[in-house]
């Protein structure tokens, strides 16, 4: 008898739930459509965002990143991660909008289950002048090498976000 509690209780320990960490295998943003709430400007930091359902990718563009092109030239600006700019990865309780960014209040729900800040890697502008309007400026944002590293230690750089998106910015009249 005696044997088989042990057998049973050692069973119920093998396969009981996780201690209610978040397990995060893979971070997909490449067909997920770029949002801010303001559009992008060159001398300001801006904050642009990826919603897939539940989870956001954040990156917050250090001042200065959106240079001007040049005609017929791409002019290819770099910034570090997390000294210049900032790249974050959070999950939430339930389906997330761009309102949660946006809203002058801040919406109460859903909540932050968990956020990750990316320790490491290089966002990578490329910047062309608009072929059909010189006073736009088209720049092509792609992330290389981010490494986010969770609670826990566990360290995710297999990521498929290395192409963030495309915003425009105009000259200052």
């Amino acid at each position: 008898m005696r044997k088989c509690i042990f057998s049973m209780l050692t069973l119920v320990l093998l396969f009981s739930c996780s201690d209610g960490d978040l397990q995060i295998e893979t971070i997909d943003f490449d067909s997920v459509s770029l949002q801010y709430c303001a559009a992008p400007v060159r001398n300001a930091k801006n904050l642009m965002f990826k919603i897939n359902e539940s989870e956001a990718l954040i990156l917050e563009l250090q001042s200065g990143a959106l240079n001007n092109g040049v005609v017929g030239e791409t002019v290819t600006t770099e910034s570090t991660v997390p000294s210049q700019s900032q790249v974050t990865y959070r999950v939430f309780s339930d389906a997330v909008n761009n309102a949660y960014f946006c809203d002058d209040i801040p919406v109460v729900s859903p909540t932050v289950i968990d956020e990750v800040i990316a320790e490491d890697g290089l966002v990578i502008i490329e910047t062309i002048v608009d072929p059909e309007d010189e006073t736009i400026f088209v720049h092509t944002i792609s992330l290389s090498g981010i490494s986010f590293v969770t609670g826990n230690g566990e360290r995710i750089t297999n990521l498929a976000i290395s192409e963030f998106g495309e915003v425009t910015t105009a000259i200052p009249n």
